[in-house]
């Protein structure tokens, strides 16, 4: 009777199982991530602070997964920790923000810092994406001078 009962018990937890993964566990809806994409550092002509070169200046992050994410509260930060802060924002599922260092409007696509002069050093820099909470999301580095960008 105890071989049957331990029997029909293991039964229903491995139905139980398999049920789940059918059906797509939490850790499957997860999938994906929203990650730094992207890091122009060194904008076009010289240094000399105007709103079109601090704009050319530019983070992308991505939103791979399959659900619009709350950035909320998250924070973008450079070595140096110049730091930006979002808003009330949601990025679509699948949709990259370009957060810009100057001055400008918000939309769906773009989100500035509203700073006056440089925040991405020309030569090296690390930029860390924080979730609300602080935990670490994403991070890019790079050390050249030779190009203008990093994809991440």
């Amino acid at each position: 009777m105890r071989t049957r009962t331990t029997l029909t018990c293991l039964l229903t937890a491995i139905s139980a199982t398999a049920a789940a993964l059918a059906l797509g566990a939490p850790a499957a809806e997860a999938a994906g991530s929203v990650h730094l994409a992207k890091i122009y550092y060194n904008s076009p002509g010289a240094d000399r602070g105007s709103a079109a070169s601090l704009n050319a200046e530019w983070v992308t992050i991505t939103n791979s997964t399959s659900r619009a994410v709350s950035l909320k509260g998250w924070t973008l930060t450079d070595a140096s920790r110049h730091t930006y802060t979002f808003g009330a924002y949601s990025l679509g599922a699948g949709k990259t923000v370009k957060v810009h260092t100057g001055s400008g409007r918000d939309t769906a696509g773009n989100r500035y810092q509203n700073r006056g002069w440089y925040v991405w050093n020309n030569d090296k820099d690390t930029a860390t994406l924080r979730k609300a909470g602080g935990a670490k999301a994403d991070t890019c580095s790079y050390n050249s001078t030779r190009a203008n960008y990093k994809n991440c």
